[in-house]
């Protein structure tokens, strides 16, 4: 008896053969990929730091300049990665080298740029930018600001237009030469003497965020300036043929005067003004200026007839002039905390256990600390190799300010305190770390007087010079005084009336970076 198969007994059958020639198929596959990834190349691991830096530098141009750096030394191994450094966009790395007893060597710190030099079009468009737009464009304006500026712009060039031929016909009106010629040439010169002022305006206007900074100090300047120019119109009366390079010389110093007014002048009423009502302030102000400018306008001229000395009568003028100044100056009483009211401030409570109010701290505000002055004891935000010289120095200190986001020191070669600003610093960390520099400027003097004091009891005047331990531990004390003193001090001011949210203390734009570890 024969039985019949079911239909699918042949798939059945053939089930086995098929999965035998896949697993033939899956080992082959298996060996040429594992021949293939033996015989592939070794997989390049990632450029250190230095070595990116160096290839960076090969990419680039020969003509770019090296930043005054050893550039062959970066390839060796004994160099370490210390700190990184931001400003305005742009990042630097500080290496520095390890000698064979795995210390520091001295004067060893290199820095290495993560940047490469920008085309010529950008650096002009930099510098324009620089001049024609505020701070943190277009974020620091609101969007009216660009259709605002371009319409005035060419109103003021239209202006300028006409100012060449309105000058000229009144030159001609007056009468001063019947020649044709004369009244042209006159034009030109009297043009060239308001046009060198109009440029010393725009370059000086770049200043634009000291006057917020420095006010006092830089309206006091601004009312120097304007006696110097007018002492020096005065004398092309003296030697007429400089008229011109005089003049010129004249209105570009009392253009700058009047930037300095001007922008100065705003913030002065608004810190009178007790409300919204700082266009009413400012109205009323204007106006009792233009009348007592009337007034000694009359003045001058009834005095001019008499035909007095003309040296005198400047002198007694000026005298007058700058006097009013400074009372003037010195009257007002500004909220906010800048660096000399700052430093009248903590001086006061590091010594007194007060803070001075509104009207003392701004009555002891020194008119005469100017902006540019290079003399001044504390940095803040200052680059990393104008503060540190020695790679240890900095790994000493560093430590200690790993909770915080700022970084204070004492270079005894420069004799200067430097607060350094990390990228994460905000308002209230740049005015702790102004404070933590004072303390430690404090200790610090304290300390100089105390060996001083020493010295001459020993007969001699030999300098004293911080060792490296003794600032270590002047660095250490200090903080622990601010984590104690910079709470109270804070409060104590804003009793006072002194605003902390906002202060104007001009920090450097260097900030430090954190390493990725």
């Amino acid at each position: 008896m024969k039985l019949k198969h079911p239909p699918n007994s042949t798939s059945k059958t053939l089930t086995p053969t098929t999965s035998s020639q896949d697993a033939r198929l899956l080992v082959r596959e298996t060996l040429r990929i594992s021949a293939n990834l033996a015989s592939a190349p070794p997989v390049a691991t990632p450029p250190t730091p230095i070595a990116a830096a160096v290839a960076e530098r090969d990419r680039l141009p020969r003509d770019l300049p090296s930043f005054g750096l050893v550039e062959d030394q970066y390839l060796n191994s004994s160099l370490r990665l210390i700190c990184r450094e931001e400003i305005d966009g742009r990042r630097w790395e500080y290496f520095a080298d390890v000698g064979n007893s795995k210390q520091f060597k001295k004067s060893s710190i290199r820095a290495v740029s993560l940047h490469s030099r920008q085309s010529p079009v950008d650096e002009l468009m930099s510098f324009i930018r620089s001049y024609v737009v505020p701070e943190g464009f277009p974020d620091s304006v609101t969007p009216s600001y660009v259709p605002y500026m371009t319409w005035r712009a060419l109103k003021h060039f239209f202006g300028g237009a006409m100012g060449v031929f309105t000058t000229q016909t009144l030159l001609s009106s007056v009468g001063i030469s019947r020649n044709k010629a004369a009244p042209g040439a006159v034009a030109i010169n009297w043009i060239l003497k308001d046009g060198a002022g109009r440029v010393g305006k725009m370059l000086f206007a770049r200043q634009g965020k000291k006057f917020d900074y420095d006010l006092k100090q830089l309206r006091f300047t601004g009312d120097l300036l304007m006696e110097l120019g007018a002492a020096v119109e005065l004398a092309t009366a003296t030697v007429p043929h400089l008229f011109l390079p005089l003049a010129c010389a004249a209105n570009v110093v009392k253009n700058v005067a009047a930037v300095t007014s001007t922008s100065t002048r705003t913030p002065i009423y608004k810190a009178f003004a007790k409300g919204e009502n700082i266009g009413d302030v400012t109205a009323k102000g204007e106006c009792v200026s233009n009348i007592a400018d009337l007034l000694g306008t009359g003045l001058s001229i009834v005095i001019a007839k008499r035909n007095p000395s003309l040296v005198t009568t400047f002198a007694l003028f000026s005298c007058g002039y700058l006097m009013s100044s400074y009372q003037e100056v010195k009257s007002v009483v500004l909220h906010t905390l800048n660096c000399a009211r700052f430093t009248v401030a903590v001086e006061s409570f590091l010594k007194t256990g007060r803070v001075p109010t509104l009207q003392e701290g701004n009555g002891m505000e020194n008119i005469f600390s100017f902006p540019w002055s290079k003399h001044r004891p504390i940095v803040l935000g200052p680059r990393f190799k104008d503060a540190f010289q020695e790679p240890n120095s900095y790994l000493a200190v560093e430590p200690i300010f790993e909770k915080e986001r700022y970084l204070v020191t004492y270079n005894p070669s420069k004799g200067n305190i430097y607060a350094l600003l990390k990228d994460q610093a905000k308002s209230d960390d740049i005015l702790k770390a102004a404070f933590h520099a004072h303390v430690l400027l404090h200790l610090i003097r304290s300390y100089d007087e105390n060996q001083s004091s020493s010295s001459k009891n020993r007969g001699n005047d030999l300098s004293v010079i911080l060792p490296s331990a003794s600032l270590q531990s002047h660095v250490t004390e200090s903080y622990k005084m601010v984590l104690a003193l910079y709470g109270p001090f804070k409060c104590k001011a804003k009793e006072q009336g002194w605003v902390m949210s906002e202060s104007l203390l001009n920090p450097g734009r260097a900030r430090l970076c954190e390493l990725m570890k």
